[in-house]
């Protein structure tokens, strides 16, 4: 069993747990009263070429290991505003990731970003926190989701008001992706393999002129280098989702400043 299908049998057991304390009516009430930030709209401007950088929260990794284990998602947020991120992908899977539904209420009343909740969804429950807790963006994994439930739950985010990534790693997630048929659908080209591991832009690269010209395509993993990203550009990428190579060495600021160029 590879790690994904691991995490996503822990996630499903959480998700009984949070219903039994938190009922979907009371989520759904909460969820009435967010304000939408929209990234959509934030990546339909024209950029005049400044990558738009959706900065990652994130305290470790199966691939990285422990990486900021004590990092304020809050503190890190502020830096990653005043150096000009676009919008804030915050991890919220515990046991694999160390993240929290926190951290997205604690950075959510300080920060007027777009939040991305990055997580495992694979139940409309998951789709009805992420809006109560105060997420703007909601991502989905086609790789872990059959076609029904894939199109059920961008049904359900459309109806919390919530914008779905939606996130391939290979042709074939990506066709599957792309018929949804939903013109307002995030695609997210993740480039890293998901058995090994390991990250290699090729994919993302490969996958490029396979996206129709109006949709609007985000380039995740594997991304370290301002080159890197001048040439996802280049193929049409309006973004370029960034975690690692952000937080693993040095100021994250300064790092956030050299992949901005």
């Amino acid at each position: 069993m590879n790690i994904l299908h691991e995490i996503v049998l822990r996630r499903r057991e959480d998700i009984k747990a949070a219903g039994r304390l938190r009922p979907a009516s009371e989520l759904r009430t909460t969820a009435a009263r967010r304000q939408h930030r929209s990234l959509r709209d934030k990546l339909l401007k024209p950029d005049n070429g400044t990558p738009r950088i959706i900065a990652e929260i994130k305290r470790a990794s199966p691939s990285a290991g422990m990486i900021r284990p004590d990092l304020s998602a809050l503190s890190l947020a502020m830096e990653y505003r005043d150096h000009g991120a676009t919008a804030l992908s915050i991890l919220t899977e515990p046991h694999y990731f160390m993240g929290s539904d926190a951290d997205i209420h604690a950075v959510r009343e300080e920060v007027s970003l777009p939040i991305l909740r990055k997580d495992f969804i694979v139940d409309e429950y998951q789709v009805l926190e992420t809006a109560a807790i105060g997420g703007d963006i909601l991502l989905l994994i086609v790789a872990v989701l059959d076609q029904v439930l894939l199109r059920d739950l961008v049904q359900t985010a459309v109806a919390c008001g919530l914008e779905t990534l939606i996130e391939v790693h290979d042709e074939e997630e990506l066709d599957r992706a792309l018929a949804l048929d939903h013109a307002e659908t995030l695609i997210g080209v993740n480039s890293r393999n998901l058995k090994t591991l390991e990250t290699n832009l090729s994919v993302a690269h490969r996958l490029a002129d396979r996206i129709p010209a109006g949709m609007i395509a985000i380039a995740e993993s594997g991304i370290r280098h301002a080159t890197d990203i001048h040439e996802l550009q280049r193929r049409g990428y309006r973004a370029f989702l960034v975690g690692e190579s952000l937080l693993k060495s040095g100021s994250t600021g300064d790092n956030l400043d050299a992949l901005l160029g």
